[in-house]
């Protein structure tokens, strides 16, 4: 595949006696809620036709090549849309490249090109606030008179709204989170908001203080984190899921102004190095501190470990927000 044009983009990846496709395109950062009823929407709609249901999506994020200076930090990067995704019913996922060269597409362009002779669209489903194609021309109503010159449907979904009425968006969690709340950000996601990465080794300190921590790489600059703080975490691992608390920040206590990522999860045993571990903010308990000694931040760990026991028990109570294994899209 090549970066700047669509030459031997033909092949979608579907099988070749496909009898179409129901599709919808965007970005979906995130893969909130507003975002999960459209994939459940063609999940649906491919199971009662008989056609196979596509998410189209970007990367980079479009702004990026358009228009670098305004590009948003990201809530999900590398595999972990697909993730999310992968829960949703939806059959294949196609990462399209954008690039210069797809900015200019025009909606019409985009439609007979991409969907129509790559995907066979027989159903276009969309997003209330959906645009596609240069200058961001392809609105619900270009789309839908696109859909009736060429013959295929197209259905616009609500948006979905939080409690306080306001359409669940990216932007609007990328705000939450960016400010550290975190329950806010659950609420819009459905679902806590994560990190991913691999279990590194350590310098050992943590095992020295009585509380043993796992070490995540810090994540590519484009995905959006918390304020630094300490959390209390739920970490998926090989070895099962573990409720824990995390440094998310610098170590101002041992003099390290480099950010790291440390969680120490309760009752758990197994060795993690190498290994891969999602964790998800679950509460914000405290900004990052300096403390005089050592024994001081004992001390407050001791506190810390306390309420992020309290949090975790409150969010296993309260919380709505499902939370299954990741499956690969079939």
């Amino acid at each position: 595949m090549q970066a700047d044009n669509f030459r031997g983009w033909e092949d979608s990846g579907l099988p070749p006696d496909s009898p179409g496709t129901v599709v919808t395109v965007g970005t979906f950062d995130g893969v909130h809620r507003g975002h999960q009823k459209v994939l459940g929407e063609i999940a649906r709609r491919a199971v009662d036709t008989g056609l196979h249901s596509v998410l189209l999506t970007f990367d980079p994020h479009p702004l990026e090549v358009v228009n670098p200076a305004k590009a948003p930090q990201l809530l999900t990067i590398g595999a972990e849309k697909l993730e999310v995704v992968a829960e949703s019913g939806v059959g294949y996922m196609a990462i399209l490249p954008f690039t210069p060269a797809l900015r200019e597409y025009s909606a019409a362009q985009f439609v007979d090109e991409i969907l129509r002779r790559r995907f066979h669209v027989r159903e276009l489903v969309i997003g209330y606030d959906h645009h596609f194609g240069r200058g961001r021309e392809g609105g619900v109503e270009v789309l839908q008179e696109l859909g009736r010159q060429r013959g295929f449907q197209v259905d616009v979904i609500r948006a979905v709204t939080g409690e306080d009425e306001e359409p669940v968006s990216s932007s609007s969690i990328r705000r939450a989170v960016a400010a550290g709340d975190l329950e806010r950000a659950a609420l819009g996601l459905g679902r806590p908001y994560s990190i991913s990465g691999v279990v590194l080794t350590g310098e050992g300190r943590g095992r020295l203080l009585g509380f043993p921590t796992i070490n995540l790489g810090v994540p590519q600059s484009r995905k959006l984190l918390p304020p630094t703080g300490v959390y209390a975490v739920r970490a998926h691992t090989r070895a099962g899921a573990f409720g824990g608390m995390m440094n998310l920040g610098p170590r101002p206590t041992f003099g390290d102004s480099v950010t790291t990522i440390e969680a120490h999860l309760f009752e758990a045993e197994a060795n993690f190095y190498g290994s891969p571990v999602k964790l998800e903010f679950i509460h914000r308990i405290r900004s990052t501190t300096s403390f005089a000694t050592p024994e001081a931040l004992v001390t407050q760990l001791h506190k810390d470990a306390d309420e992020a026991r309290r949090a975790l028990t409150l969010f296993g109570e309260a919380s709505n927000v499902q939370v299954s294994p990741a499956h690969p899209i079939h």
